[in-house]
């Protein structure tokens, strides 16, 4: 999820909006804001509760992509040990995380002065802290410090599961490296990606993260009209034995990337700078957005009648101070500018 080189407008778009439609979920599932937007919207509020977690696709699947196009790409990193590359991905995610962890503690902590709900989380331990910055939280079942931290640990594990499946198949060539993705892929999708119990390891979402790999693969070596119907069938079958609208998603995600790489001047559309703009601040609006809506949630309970216009007024209130301290954040911290 963090910002990479070699920006592509429609991965931006594609980032940009899902990243909005995270906030909005969240809006719409924790607090009293919530409970207003279900009175006064609640087909809409429905829609963002039941399938607003689902565009978590469009960021393991470009993940995926630009993972692969790092490690096999013209400048290819499967040639370094694996152990630098994994250390090298946790840095660059753990810095912005455990900025973010602080402003999340920190908001919450004033989240708690004026309003009692169960999404606030409690004082965080020494042991829960730990657990976040080794991005462990999600293995060792540790209560989250905010919403959707869980996906910055995924991330990790999938980058490192990818990363030794390329150097260890790169022993052979880097056909062999593809197939091993591409099994280790098709078993996730066909196995692992059907077992909830799974959810806390990259094996789970593996099958998303594999399809946006081998897209690259099959797309940027020319292997387009023999791997990409192959992909499709493939992903279609496992569809057909058990439907899953997350997997649907990352199909089409990965289609618009393959069309990207294809056809590179559909990539540069759309040419939209505010789209540009949320696609590069969407890991940081992602990172902070949780503790901005708690805030707003705990001064609308306290300080307004509870009425619709002051839960519409706290809910545009959390969406721009959620883009405004994602801004900040994605300038002074994710991307090291200070």
């Amino acid at each position: 999820m963090p910002a990479a080189d070699n920006r592509m407008p429609l991965i931006d778009a594609l980032k940009g909006v899902a990243a909005q439609i995270i906030l909005l979920h969240h809006l719409v599932s924790y607090g009293p804001l919530s409970k207003a937007a279900n009175a006064m919207a609640p087909v809409t509020a429905g829609f963002l509760f039941d399938y607003g977690r689902m565009v978590v696709q469009v960021f393991l699947v470009i993940g995926g992509y630009l993972a692969a196009r790092a490690l096999l790409g013209a400048s290819a990193s499967s040639t370094i040990h694996p152990a630098r590359l994994i250390w090298r991905r946790y840095v660059r995610l753990v810095i912005p995380f455990a900025a973010a962890m602080v402003i999340a503690i920190l908001g919450a902590a004033m989240a708690r002065l004026w309003l009692a709900d169960d999404a606030i989380p409690a004082t965080p331990t020494f042991a829960q802290v730990l657990a976040h910055v080794l991005l462990l939280h999600g293995v060792f079942d540790v209560p989250a410090l905010s919403a959707g931290v869980w996906y910055v640990a995924i991330d990790l594990q999938l980058y490192a599961l990818l990363t030794l499946l390329v150097w260890i198949g790169m022993r052979f060539g880097e056909r062999a490296a593809v197939v091993l993705v591409a099994v280790t892929a098709m078993a996730a999708l066909f196995h692992f990606n059907r077992n909830a119990d799974l959810d806390a390891w990259a094996i789970y979402f593996f099958a998303s993260y594999g399809l946006g790999a081998l897209v690259w693969w099959g797309c940027a070596r020319g292997n387009t009209m023999r791997w990409l119907p192959l992909l499709v069938g493939i992903t279609v079958l496992a569809l057909v034995l058990d439907f899953r609208l997350r997997i649907a998603l990352a199909l089409v995600v990965a289609l618009l990337l393959a069309i990207t790489t294809l056809h590179p001047e559909f990539g540069r559309r759309p040419d939209s700078a505010l789209l540009a703009w949320l696609g590069r601040i969407s890991y940081s609006v992602f990172l902070v957005h949780f503790p901005v809506c708690l805030v707003a949630n705990a001064l609308y309970a306290r300080f307004t009648d509870g009425g619709n216009g002051a839960a519409l007024a706290a809910m545009i209130a959390a969406w721009g101070g959620s883009l405004l301290l994602g801004t900040v954040f994605h300038r002074y911290v994710e991307a090291r500018r200070w």
